[in-house]
């Protein structure tokens, strides 16, 4: 029985679907935008969708990629609102990557809302918040949430970016 509309068994989606969006990862990273554009004030969602030639916010698989190498994968229901998030966002929910970047620069035993006040942390949060706009990004769009689900581990795999990606549950 399919879960979420998906109707390939897990043997199919490993042999076959996934290396398909693989491959079309690879492509799209042939012609990266710059995170740089997700990080202009005032310039929303929808400007951004029209510059790229997108008509709506779509879901699927994001690579960040930095001097030509995948550095993190990731996931969601709204690609470029997502992009968005992790360059414009102000809290550790928004930006949760350039948050664990911090957190490993400057590591702490404070609650994710606490380390934030700390202005040592809030400093080092938004130089990575920084760094994450000199990046490229790669997207696909993966309409079914299953095949999204494994195709972000999958890519991560592939992509060898474990220092960012990771799969534990918090």
């Amino acid at each position: 029985m399919p879960i979420d509309d998906c109707n390939h068994d897990f043997q199919a989606l490993a042999a076959t679907k996934l290396p398909a969006h693989l491959e079309r990862m690879r492509a799209a990273m042939q012609s990266a935008m710059a995170m740089s554009d997700f990080a202009v004030s005032g310039v929303g969602v929808r400007s951004l969708l029209k510059k790229h030639g997108r008509t709506y916010d779509f879901p699927g698989c994001y690579v960040l990629i930095k001097a030509g190498k995948p550095l993190y994968v990731g996931i969601s229901r709204a690609v470029f609102s997502r992009l968005r998030q992790h360059v414009m966002g102000k809290t550790h929910f928004d930006a949760s990557l350039a948050y664990r970047m911090a957190a490993a620069e400057r590591p702490h035993t404070k609650t994710r809302g606490d380390a934030m006040q700390d202005p040592a942390f809030a400093t080092a949060f938004q130089t990575h918040r920084a760094f994450l706009r000199t990046l490229q990004v790669a997207a696909i769009d993966i309409p079914n949430p299953v095949e999204l689900y494994l195709f972000e581990v999958f890519a991560a795999m592939a992509f060898d970016t474990t220092t960012w990606n990771t799969f534990r549950t918090h």
